[in-house]
């Protein structure tokens, strides 16, 4: 065997000494020769097959979500187990950028903004920190993202240029500071400054309801069209040397990628500029946004692309491999989904500050009050509802029904029959996205529309079990009459999964399982958005290498991304409630009363 030993600071490789008997005749192998060749005849299979699975086994995908409080990265093994994890908290880690939940709030009314540098100097910290924890980083084979929807950063000519020739010995925050940008105060989701534009872009396209055909959704102030229209309007030489406009989600993907990543059609498809159905940008959308617009902000992707390989900086200073892909990133919401894996008949429910509400469509719905967006896993669409009034408002009634105790909420909520007695009531303490009201409705068995004293319903019910089933009923109902809205199709194999603080509350859970008359699931883990992006690269990975080895793994592809990582987390999801036998029936018939009483509440507003 060869030996190795240390001189002058390189190895230096020894030969053994060589066997001086004379050698055996040509063609009459000696019994030595016979029988290592025998071994290896034996041991080499055996050998290479252990390596292939070794190789295999030691590939890793890394994740990363930049949302808007923190910036958290994951590493994930083959069978897509949690390796490594790190976060890095923007107001208690880097206190220089001084900001609140992660934002700056600025000198207008509703502005919010974030400094770029602030992402990148996260970025430095995260990687740190995640190879603290044992992330090998050499491992990674595809990396992916996901980040918050609707920010936007304008890069400049000198700060792509850095981008293309980042030095290893340096940190990034240190090379790409504010001159990489053309504007440093970057505006993000919560940014509400920008009504004028909205109006502008709407009718520009010939109106609302040509918008939401075009793009899946109106004009939102958060959007990013409105943004990029308000930067050139009223800071125009910011605009006009621009070279380059990137989404929060493709700026982190081209920090990777050592160049500007393309923006992909699913993010993309949040910023009233791309046409849903045929995945690129709209001309008319774009000429009622600003001009030039296409070429700053390039040509979309979809988001299984593998946009190219990690950049040379990650390769010398975090011992990337070379040959580490980088798969498009997307927004946190589409990666959401892309965790939670949500199928064909799946409604996602998540329980929050807000309700949200997301499912596959296979043609986009004209719901003006809804988002529609390219699918990220699919051909087909994601339908996005969302609800202002959520866990906040069953906080309220915790606090004034159950003594601010949540298992006496689940209680008096228990206690109650399906149907409350004919008690139903609809709380928007803040004025909702759908409906567009504000303000309570209590209706008892003896409301209707017949007169406007019978439609007023009463002022409180008798009991707090009365009062907080009728919230949760009533908000359940919400949420599935806008879901049959939007064009998801209930039948006998939906199936809910239930996400969210609310979810860990199994009384709620059995109002929704009632209510939308399916079985509901829930998932261990509190970071959809996070594992997604490290699934969506494990993934696209995968048919990416179909592609280039068809023979490789017995010639079979990756079929469906839902059936890929369900095959691969055959557990990741439990059973925790079924509706009962007389749900349909119940709630069935509850929901002309709902629609009654928002059809009241609009009355009254007007």
């Amino acid at each position: 065997t060869a030996t190795h030993r240390r001189e002058n600071g390189e190895t230096v490789v020894e030969s053994p000494q060589l066997d001086r008997r004379p050698p055996s005749p040509p063609n009459t192998p000696s019994w030595q020769s016979t029988r290592i060749r025998c071994v290896l005849f034996l041991v080499v299979p055996v050998f290479i097959s252990t390596m292939s699975t070794y190789v295999s086994a030691n590939e890793t995908y890394l994740g990363l979500d930049l949302s808007t409080q923190k910036l958290k990265a994951v590493l994930l093994n083959a069978n897509l187990e949690n390796v490594a994890h790190a976060e890095v908290k923007f107001d208690s880690d880097l206190p220089e950028f001084r900001t609140t939940g992660g934002v700056n709030v600025g000198t207008a009314k509703n502005e919010f903004f974030v400094q770029p540098v602030m992402w990148i100097k996260a970025l430095d910290m995260v990687l740190d920190r995640i190879v603290v924890q044992g992330a090998d980083l050499s491992t990674v084979i595809a990396l992916s993202g996901s980040a918050q929807q609707h920010g936007s950063l304008y890069w400049s000519r000198s700060g792509i240029e850095t981008l293309r020739n980042l030095d290893a010995d340096k940190f990034l925050h240190t090379q790409l500071d504010d001159s990489a940008f053309t504007v440093h105060r970057t505006p993000i989701w919560m940014d509400g400054t920008t009504g004028q534009q909205c109006e502008e872009m709407e009718a520009a396209v010939g109106g609302r309801e040509r918008m939401v055909e075009i793009t899946g959704s109106r004009c939102y102030e958060r959007f990013t069209g409105p943004q990029i229209r308000r930067i050139f309007q009223q800071r125009p030489d910011c605009y006009r040397n621009t070279e380059r406009i990137s989404l929060v989600s493709s700026f982190l993907a081209s920090i990777f990628l050592g160049d500007v990543a393309p923006i992909d059609c699913s993010d993309g498809s949040g910023m009233n500029l791309l046409d849903v159905r045929t995945r690129d940008w709209s001309d008319e959308c774009l000429a009622a946004c600003a001009p030039g617009l296409r070429a700053k902000l390039g040509e979309p992707v979809p988001a299984a692309t593998v946009v190219g390989f990690v950049g040379t900086f990650f390769v010398q200073r975090y011992n990337f491999s070379t040959t580490c892909r980088v798969v498009a990133f997307t927004g946190d919401n589409l990666s959401a989904l892309a965790g939670m894996n949500v199928g064909e008949d799946w409604l996602a429910l998540s329980l929050g500050t807000s309700d949200t509400v997301m499912m596959k469509l296979n043609t986009p719905s004209n719901l003006q009050e809804g988002h529609v967006m390219v699918h990220p896993t699919d051909d087909g669409f994601m339908g996005l509802l969302c609800f202002r009034n959520g866990s906040l408002v069953r906080d309220i009634f915790k606090r004034a029904e159950a003594n601010d105790n949540w298992e006496n909420f689940s209680e008096l909520l228990d206690s109650t029959p399906r149907g409350n007695f004919g008690n139903l009531a609809l709380h928007f303490i803040s004025k909702e996205i759908l409906p567009p009201v504000k303000g309570s409705l209590r209706w008892n068995k003896n409301s209707n529309l017949s007169s406007v004293e019978l439609a007023k319903g009463v002022l409180k019910y008798s009991s707090p079990q009365s009062e907080i089933r009728a919230l949760v009923e009533g908000q359940m109902l919400t949420r599935k009459t806008y879901a049959t809205e939007m064009g998801f199709s209930f039948g006998e194999n939906t199936k809910i999964l239930a996400t969210g603080g609310a979810s860990a509350n199994r009384s709620i859970l059995q109002v929704v399982s009632d209510v939308f008359n399916a079985p509901v699931y829930t998932q261990k883990t509190t970071e959809a958005a996070l594992i997604g992006a490290a699934y969506r690269a494990k993934y696209v990975l995968s048919v990416v290498r179909a592609r280039e080895n068809p023979s490789g793994d017995g010639g079979r592809t990756p079929g469906r991304y839902y059936d890929f990582i369900a095959e691969l987390l055959p557990h990741s999801v439990t059973r925790v409630c079924d509706p009962s036998k007389d749900s349909e029936e119940i709630y069935g018939a509850m929901v002309d009363r709902y629609r009654a009483m928002v059809s009241f509440m609009m009355e009254q507003q007007d």
